[in-house]
């Protein structure tokens, strides 16, 4: 007979420990909270609670009497994919490399969807429905992620995660048909339904029909949203769990309206943000129900505040700030954040907002805030805009939206919610933008930020690795060298041109592309750098030699700049073909003998599939944009 291994001895008080341990693991998790995300989209603070005297939200007014409401909450962007990548990793997108829309990048293995954390814990996470992070799902972040997923699928007496997201309030219903419309509010009552007669047109805006129809459509969509939060609470309620939740409304950024949603305003990213701590738990909260809260709060909080009011660590990686729970750390000073591509077109902003002064950074400030994007213009409200503008008939603050930039924005919300007056040139304020502007390098900085590499550029680096690993690499994103560059080509200042050259022959490719933008924005102001242009023509960098060709084009070298855009048009890949239809639409009829290379330029990319989708709709409507610009011109050249 074999003698008896000493090891099997311990099996028996192994496995009764294992079972101890997950008894106590089981009930450790059964004391934590539940947290409830019901999300909308599309929808700056426009409820009742907050004040709006068009808002009809019943559901959401109650709530906030049992809630704190936060006064000072915004999102990352303007937009929702990079918005919810900073919501799900509690990380930046512009260090991730998810900061455009819509884009594609790769989670390196120390990031992962804070949900992940969540589910190592014992939770149950249910994400009905929406995900859109500018990255591939991670197959860990949901135990189920579809239009039925529910916290009532998980194990009895399991603490569960749950989003519900509302697409009622999204740009896409404003303008969508008459049908559609008439569903999506059905269950408004008469007296709910907003008069476009009284609807209140900010002063961003041309005070149209389409833009009151409009405006009247996106309140009656937030009261939708009212009712669907109903429901969810219901449930909740019905469920017997509403003693253990703590309940979270908000919306992924400001509201879907033309010059709002996109861009990085204060209406662009103030979003209304109510939570609600039962009895039980109202010791995690900063404010008696029906308070407010006053403390900035980022999208990039929101991660490792769930982590905190869960008991959880919070992993080092997290940029932002956990304002409640036990981790809750002292407020923070100012929001820092951003946009970038939107669609098909590029423009590169920062901003950093400190509750009252708003600054803004504009990288490209050459481009005009209205750079055509085909799914904005499917609103009506954008067609008659772009036809008064057509038309010279536009003032005010609704005109501005058509110029180019200025290179900084500085607002005071309190007295200006609109910001329609810049004060960056008012020798009054200039300590706060002085203060401001080195804020947002020093964030910049401190985040990893990879926006000023040209997109191409960017994922030609990470050849497939993850580029939030190379951010803080500075051989790969010398961002000193970088911000330095972009300074000197964004004042549009003809005393640099000689410091524009010099940035022509760096040894980094994006530091030579910054000079090569900096001669583009000076237009016909850049003449002595022709030939330094000529030489840079034949750069290794195609980012580069596009941004030569529309610096050479704004100098009346057609003869040189269109074959340098033509063979861009025929570049392997699709951000390269993108960028060229951008500066080949810049050109309006002097691009017209490119038209057969811009028709023939929508080729699949599958590295950048996103990207692929926007050249196939531009080369769909720069034709038709360039034939129509020749048009206007071919009389008088006969």
């Amino acid at each position: 007979m074999r003698p008896p291994n000493p090891a099997s001895r311990l099996i028996p008080p192994l496995l009764a420990l294992l079972v101890v341990l997950r008894v106590n693991c089981s009930a450790a998790a059964a004391e934590r909270p539940n947290i409830l995300w019901i999300t909308c989209e599309d929808t700056s603070p426009h409820l009742g609670c907050y004040g709006d005297p068009l808002a009809a939200t019943p559901v959401l007014d109650a709530l906030a009497r049992e809630s704190v409401r936060f006064t000072q909450a915004f999102a990352y962007t303007g937009v929702c994919a990079p918005s919810r990548s900073c919501l799900i990793t509690g990380v930046y997108p512009l260090r991730l490399g998810s900061q455009h829309m819509r884009s594609t990048t790769r989670l390196p293995e120390t990031v992962k969807c804070f949900s992940e954390y969540l589910r190592a814990a014992g939770y149950y996470c249910s994400n009905n429905v929406k995900t859109d992070y500018n990255f591939a799902v991670p197959a860990g972040a949901w135990d189920e992620s579809s239009r039925t997923a529910h916290w009532r699928k998980r194990r009895p007496g399991q603490p569960f995660f749950a989003v519900f997201n509302f697409t009622v309030s999204h740009q896409s219903q404003i303008f969508c048909s008459e049908q559609a419309y008439a569903q999506n509010t059905r269950r408004l009552t008469p007296a709910q339904r907003h008069d476009p007669a009284k609807v209140a047109v900010p002063p961003i805006h041309p005070d149209t029909p389409e833009f009151r129809h409009e405006w009247a459509r996106h309140f009656d969509n937030v009261t939708a949203v009212d009712y669907s939060a109903g429901d969810v609470l219901a449930e909740l309620a019905r469920d017997g769990l509403a003693e253990n939740t703590i309940v979270f409304f908000f919306s992924d950024h400001g509201t879907g309206m033309p010059a709002v949603k996109t861009f990085v305003w204060d209406a662009s990213l103030r979003v209304p943000l109510l939570i609600r701590f039962p009895p039980r738990r109202r010791d995690a909260a900063p404010a008696k129900p029906g308070g407010t809260s006053d403390r900035l709060v980022s999208f990039v909080d929101f991660a490792p505040t769930v982590l905190s009011l869960c008991g959880l660590e919070i992993p080092a990686h997290m940029q932002g700030v956990p304002f409640l729970g036990p981790k809750t750390r002292p407020p923070r000073t100012i929001v820092f954040g951003g946009k970038d591509r939107q669609g098909e077109r590029a423009d590169t902003i920062r901003y950093v907002h400190d509750g009252r002064f708003h600054y803004l950074r504009n990288f490209q400030p050459h481009l005009p805030w209205a750079q055509h994007i085909s799914y904005v213009h499917q609103h009506p409200s954008m067609q008659a805009w772009q036809r008064l503008h057509d038309a010279g008939e536009l003032k005010g603050a609704a005109a501005r939206f058509f110029e180019t930039k200025p290179s900084e924005e500085l607002y005071d919300v309190r007295a200006d919610p609109w910001e329609t007056r810049n004060l960056a040139g008012d020798s009054q304020y200039r300590g706060e933008l002085e203060r401001l502007r080195a804020t947002c390098r020093a964030e910049m900085k401190r985040a990893g930020d990879l926006g000023l590499l040209p997109e191409f550029e960017m994922h030609a680096r990470g050849a497939g690795r993850p580029l939030y690993d190379l951010a803080t690499d500075p051989k790969f994103n010398p961002l000193d060298a970088l911000l330095d560059a972009a300074w000197i080509a964004n004042q549009r200042d003809r005393r640099n041109v000689s410091k524009l050259v010099a940035l022509l022959n760096a040894g980094d490719a994006a530091v030579r592309w910054w000079g090569a933008v900096g001669l583009v924005a000076l237009g016909g102001s850049a003449a002595d750098a022709v030939p330094a242009l000529r030489q840079s023509a034949s750069d290794t960098s195609p980012d580069v030699r596009l941004a030569v060709a529309g610096a050479l084009a704004n100098l009346g070298h057609d003869a040189e700049a269109l074959p340098l855009i033509r063979e861009a048009l025929r570049h392997d890949s699709a951000l390269i073909r993108l960028a060229a239809l951008n500066v080949a639409d810049r050109l309006g009829a002097r691009a017209e003998p490119l038209l057969p290379s811009i028709r023939a330029a929508a080729l699949r990319d599958p590295a950048h599939k996103d990207a692929s989708d926007y050249v196939g709709r531009m080369t769909e409507y720069v034709p038709e944009r360039i034939m129509a610009a020749a048009a206007r011109i071919r009389p008088s050249r006969e």
